[in-house]
């Protein structure tokens, strides 16, 4: 009896010795929603082949930020959350311009413990701070941390040199170029409040984030609305969409739009220089936001609702690691990566024996020079104060046939700081 009692011993040590070197899946999911393009398509498989089999990776893509945008918001303002939407996904893509709205409406939740982070610390101070939020949205040394950077770039402006040698033009080198009378019907720009008033703003010496035009400018308002108008006349479309449709078909010589725009179209061109004005202008940023699905009650979609994958820092470390960088580096991609904020862009191995680039341009391996760099500014949400300059302005300009600011006044707060880069 006691050799049988031996024998079933044996038999279940030898069955739990297989059961335990059997490999079981355990898979973790991480759905990311992003903007179409902003990311090189090699990151997909790159972070794959990081992580492994446990990884369930489900990457989606979106047309635009304002497609992406508008569907969180649906899922907030409706109470419904679907399993397909982005607001369902452990990370979303973001514009910097829009952060601070998503924040005010509860479309996005902080970071938790990302000051702890490896992707935090190789951060610099000028992200560190600006990533840093209240509940309002607002830049607070005592807030939160947001989101996370993957890219980044400016407006630039983007001019036909062929043109401009045939008329005997200067070249175009800062914001006061603009307003140059032989380029009178000659400009697109984009339909965006907060870089057309901030252009003139920098014209004046000021800043894209003044907060009291009276008080910060010779001239105060007056003299804004001045050069707003002159601006308004010199420039024949106004259309975030169509802006750069105008500049390829030679209805005009110049366009202003954001780098991530016009550096793809202006290679598509010849004979175009693209340039960062060199008084400073604005930031734009690509941001990895985590949605507030755990506000939403709901089963449909797993643990989602329960807080996001656990695999969300490792794809904040990747998309912060050196090697990502390449790709911006190389143009293959506009825009920079979040490491070269506030220091050189180094050199792609063996660049210094390539050919000349066929694109013309002041920016390098994607970024301003640091002498430029420094005068760029990121937009901040505009102040009480300053929202009552930009509807004492709009309401006082000429009224706009070629698509100015829209709508604007129908709901003036809303759209000022949150009506930026599609």
């Amino acid at each position: 009896m006691a050799a049988e009692e031996d024998d079933d011993d044996e038999e279940w040590k030898v069955a739990l010795q297989q059961w335990k070197s059997k490999t079981y899946s355990l898979s973790v999911p991480l759905r990311v929603v992003a903007l179409r393009g902003s990311f090189p398509p090699a990151w997909i498989k790159d972070f794959v082949e990081a992580q492994g089999k446990r990884l369930k990776f489900s990457p989606e893509f979106r047309t635009n930020l304002d497609v992406l945008y508008s569907e969180m918001s649906q899922c907030l303002d409706k109470g419904q959350l679907k399993q397909k939407s982005a607001m369902a996904a452990d990370v979303v893509s973001i514009g910097d311009s829009w952060l601070g709205y998503a924040i005010r409406k509860g479309l996005v939740e902080p970071v938790k413990n990302a000051e702890e982070q490896d992707w935090f610390q190789s951060l610099s101070n000028r992200w560190k701070i600006h990533l840093c939020r209240n509940r309002n949205g607002e830049v607070d040394p005592n807030g939160s941390i947001w989101a996370v950077p993957y890219r980044w770039g400016t407006v630039v402006i983007a001019y036909k040199k062929n043109k401009f040698k045939r008329h005997n033009l200067k070249p175009i080198q800062d914001w006061g170029d603009l307003w140059r009378p032989e380029l009178a019907g000659k400009i697109s720009m984009v339909d965006s409040p907060r870089e057309v008033i901030g252009a003139v703003l920098k014209h004046l010496g000021s800043s894209y984030n003044t907060n009291d035009m009276e008080s910060e400018i010779t001239g105060g308002r007056e003299t804004v609305l001045e050069s707003l108008t002159q601006l308004q006349n010199q420039v024949q479309l106004f259309d975030s969409t169509n802006y750069l449709k105008s500049f390829g078909v030679g209805d005009v010589w110049v366009a202003v739009g954001w780098s991530s725009d016009v550096i793809p179209a202006a290679k598509r061109m010849s004979d175009v220089a693209v340039v960062v004005p060199k008084s400073g202008s604005s930031l734009w940023a690509d941001l990895w936001a985590i949605p507030s699905a755990t506000k939403f009650q709901t089963d449909r979609i797993g643990g989602r609702t329960r807080g996001p994958s656990p695999l969300i820092n490792q794809w904040f470390d990747f998309c912060l690691q050196s090697a990502r960088s390449l790709p911006f580096r190389q143009d293959v991609i506009p825009g920079a990566s979040p490491l070269f904020l506030e220091k050189p862009v180094p050199e792609v191995p063996q660049e210094r024996n390539k050919r000349k680039p066929k694109l013309e341009t002041n920016l390098v391996r994607g970024a301003p020079p640091l002498e430029i760099l420094e005068k760029c500014e990121f937009l901040e949400p505009l102040s009480e104060k300053a929202l009552d300059d930009y509807q004492w302005l709009i309401t006082r300009m000429q009224r706009p046939n070629r698509g100015l600011f829209g709508n604007l006044l129908q709901n003036i707060s809303s759209v000022l700081n949150f009506k930026s880069r599609v």
